[in-house]
């Protein structure tokens, strides 16, 4: 199965973001999204998620077009974008437990915890984490929702150096099961199984 994207354009306010983008992405590959501030790496990623509508073109998945069946896509990708969506009152376990049942339907969270390195956070409210504590719970999401596709929006944001390498393990164990990953970032994640996309000098997407 291939996630495609055939002739994309992408329109935010009046102002075209990007037109006539295509490429293809197989099980166990990454794109890597690489442009300026503006060029629309925020705006594809909510493409991709069905959080905004293609102006032109379309996205399919095996053939079929995204947006024929909202709910199937969006059951098989996790989204991270720049807000963590962490409730601030619930512990680091609470949030991670949501949701783990929201995706599987299951509550196992400790060996996303032990991902990234957060078990001693387990018990804390989110409300009390540092940016980069934060981040680190936010991306132990991916390690409990088991989806096809992960959807990440710069995830290394306030990641010293072992947060960094904890997300690039966690990137190379989905590939390594065949999963796929679409990631704006500034960090080099290169491989045989890596596409970098560059997108244009727009104005702010």
């Amino acid at each position: 199965m291939t996630l495609q994207a055939e002739a994309l354009a992408c329109v935010r306010g009046e102002r075209a973001v990007f037109a006539g983008l295509e490429f293809s992405l197989g099980a166990g590959h990454a794109l890597v999204l690489k442009g300026p501030n503006g060029a629309g790496k925020s705006s594809l990623l909510r493409l991709l998620a069905t959080l905004l509508t293609p102006a032109a073109g379309r996205i399919t998945w095996d053939g079929v077009d995204i947006r024929d069946d909202l709910e199937r896509h969006r059951r098989r990708l996790a989204y991270v974008g720049h807000q963590d969506a962490l409730k601030a009152n619930l512990t680091v376990a609470e949030n991670l437990r949501f949701w783990s049942r929201l995706a599987t339907g299951r509550a196992v969270v400790s060996p996303a915890l032990d991902v990234f390195g957060i078990s001693a956070l387990a018990d804390v409210p989110t409300r009390l984490l540092s940016a980069g504590q934060r981040r680190r719970a936010a991306l132990a999401r991916l390690e409990v929702a088991t989806a096809e596709l992960w959807l990440l929006d710069e995830p290394d944001a306030s990641l010293d150096d072992q947060g960094l390498e904890q997300l690039s393990a966690v990137i190379d164990r989905q590939l390594r099961r065949g999963g796929r990953v679409v990631v704006a970032t500034h960090h080099e994640i290169g491989d045989a199984s890596t596409t970098v996309l560059r997108l244009g000098d727009a104005a702010n997407a």
